[in-house]
């Protein structure tokens, strides 16, 4: 089983670590590469910041050397007013660094979140099914912050300490290359406890990135009406409460863990930086008492030892910010390299004014395997992933829907009626066959322009948490309230909807639980009559309303639907025995197909279908 994250292979035995983190780097370089102009000013700033910070040392051993042995008050003035005016310079050139680090960071998680936004959106219905929602939402969400972190802070700290560090050296070895080399002997003492701590660090993020995403789908599962509803009948507060309390506490142990992992590689880095401190002390006033280094060189040694310690340290640390960082871009490339397994096809075209025509030319399908249609790390830490793909769902299923034409799906529960009717909307893709709109392949046609051409009322329709007006919106942005009120009157729901003290601006609530299943569909109604399509698709639109609404709505439907083709799906037959044509669905097979009338007479699985729900044979 293989996964393609980042250019390269995943298998079972784990991500292959070093390769992944140099793909990584790779990556965020490249994408810095709109923002040069912005990186060249920052590299700009952060030199001219070292330049200025290297040169106190050496007013220091200036004021020592020269000016106070020879009572040069003149120097002493001049020196005081250079160390100022390099302080305020120092706070200028600071201030720039950190709003130049801060655009480009901020621009390139700004680009990293909307493309990840794109991307999800754009997976395919199968993706979803088995995705985690929390999970997904913890890489829009934790996972970017922490990408964000490191681009932001982290690799500005690189830079800044790295160019610090060869300024800081260069004056270092013009002064005094002894020293110098005495001072860099302490080197390795610093990346030592960096790799030592470094990869049980990123471990422990890891980790708490996992956990922090199952805490996420279970607030996300538990905190939405439905859930919260389950939660409450069935009496689970207790239990839900110390299963997360038991993620949490792990998350807290990691918390505690990656805190004294930082703790000990500072006290141990700040150890090193004393000896190494210590050693300039011994030897530099050795060699001053000896005659052989003037005191205020020896004064601006330590003041550079300092100064070339601290970005050791936090270059050091850094690393360990980065292994750490790497997780969360690993984690969020990781969706973003995820291919679709729906997309536009090069040269997709749009369909233009379509008519309506549906044809399904000997069409069989099976869900593909879940390896390609799922990231693992998504479904959870202990959910296995397939690598075959379902049984059969329809078996070489033909038909055609004529411009304008009212056809029925009917039969058992799944016996593949919403298949058929998510192949139309290629919200699945066939495995062999082909369907066709207007005579054009599906798989040739931009999505969008399918999409626009197909209009949708699923059995539970979703509402957004936002004003009704929004929601019927969706369908079309630019609808003026007045056609929005035209299309609440032809899905019947106009009348609620006035007697509303808000009217239009009511809130339906998440998922429109403000509103009874009748009223939500009703609105589903509206908002797929306002969006206008060729092609209408009903699955189960109806199964929620009363006698006297089904009623109504079948009215509005029989004006609502002329020259429209509709395909809808129905358990309650009542509602399509005026149909023109009725496809009855066994098996993932087509076993029959005619007029009510017709399949009544036959006295097939129709005329069974039929006897069970009315108890007669209706003519």
């Amino acid at each position: 089983m293989h996964q393609t994250i980042m250019g390269f292979r995943r298998d079972s035995d784990g991500l292959r670590g070093r390769r992944i983190e140099r793909a990584v780097i790779r990556r965020v370089l490249g994408a810095v590469r709109p923002y040069r102009r912005l990186v060249i000013g920052f590299v700009v700033c952060v030199v001219a910041g070292a330049a200025a910070g290297a040169v106190p040392p050496l007013l220091f051993r200036s004021l020592l050397d020269d000016a106070i042995p020879n009572h040069d008050r003149g120097l002493v003035t001049t020196l005081a007013i250079l160390a100022v005016g390099l302080a305020f310079a120092g706070a200028l050139l600071s201030l720039v660094q950190r709003w130049l680090s801060a655009r480009i960071g901020e621009g390139l998680i700004y680009d990293l979140r909307v493309s990840l936004f794109d991307h999800v959106q754009r997976l395919p219905i199968a993706f979803f099914t088995r995705t985690q929602t929390g999970a997904l939402q913890s890489r829009l969400n934790n996972d970017v912050i922490g990408a964000q972190q490191a681009v932001t802070n982290t690799l500005g700290t690189v830079v800044a300490n790295g160019i610090s560090l060869v300024v800081t050296l260069s004056i270092m070895l013009a002064l005094e290359w002894r020293l110098t080399v005495l001072t860099l002997l302490v080197l390795p003492a610093f990346i030592w406890p960096a790799r030592r701590i470094g990869t049980p660090l990123q471990k422990i993020f890891r980790e708490s990135m996992q956990l922090n995403a199952e805490m996420n789908t279970t607030i996300a599962e538990r905190f939405n009406v439905s859930g919260a509803i389950l939660v409450k009948l069935f009496g689970r507060h207790d239990r839900e409460r110390e299963e997360f309390s038991a993620r949490a506490a792990r998350v807290r142990d990691n918390g505690v863990r990656s805190a004294m992992y930082g703790r000990i590689l500072f006290v141990v880095l700040g150890l090193v930086a004393a000896v190494g401190t210590a050693v300039v002390y011994w030897v530099g006033g050795s060699l001053a008492i000896s005659g052989s280094l003037e005191p205020g060189t020896v004064a601006a040694f330590v003041l550079y030892v300092g100064q070339i310690y601290q970005p050791l340290a936090q270059l050091t640390n850094t690393r360990v910010d980065v292994l750490t960082a790497l997780v969360s871009f690993e984690r969020v490339f990781e969706v973003l390299d995820f291919e679709p397994a729906i997309a536009d096809r090069p040269g997709a075209y749009d369909l233009v004014d379509a008519r309506g025509a549906v044809r399904f030319d000997h069409v069989s399908f099976r869900h593909p395997a879940a390896v390609e249609v799922s990231i693992p790390s998504l479904e959870g830490p202990s959910v296995g992933i397939g690598t075959e793909a379902s049984d059969w769902i329809l078996d070489d299923v033909s038909f055609t829907i004529e411009p304008g034409e009212f056809v029925a799906l009917v039969g058992p529960s799944g016996a593949g009626k919403s298949t058929i009717a998510s192949l139309v909307s290629r919200l699945h893709d066939t495995t062999e066959g082909r369907v066709l709109i207007d005579d054009h392949d599906v798989r040739d046609l931009t999505q969008t322009s399918l999409h626009d051409a197909i209009g949708v009322v699923a059995q539970d329709p979703h509402l957004f948490h936002e004003s009704i007006g929004a929601n019927l919106r969706y369908a079309r942005p630019t609808a003026t309230d007045d056609e929005l009120w035209a299309a609440l009157r032809a899905a019947q729901v106009d009348e609620l909807v006035a007697s509303l003290p808000e009217g239009l601006a009511t809130v339906v609530g998440e998922r429109g639980y403000r509103m009874s299943g009748g009223e939500k569909q009703r609105l589903a109604i509206a908002r797929m009559l306002l969006k206008d399509p060729a092609i209408v698709i009903l699955d189960e639109a109806t199964s929620h309303l009363d006698a006297e609404s089904e009623s109504a709505i079948q009215a509005a439907f029989a004006v609502a639907l002329e020259g429209r083709s509709a395909l809808v799906i129905a358990h309650r037959l009542s509602t399509v025995v005026h149909a023109d044509r009725i496809l009855v669905v066994d098996g993932g097979r087509i076993v029959e197909q005619g007029t009510h009338t017709d399949l009544v007479e036959r006295n097939g699985l129709y005329a069974e279908l039929t006897r069970t729900q009315l108890g007669h044979a209706v003519t």
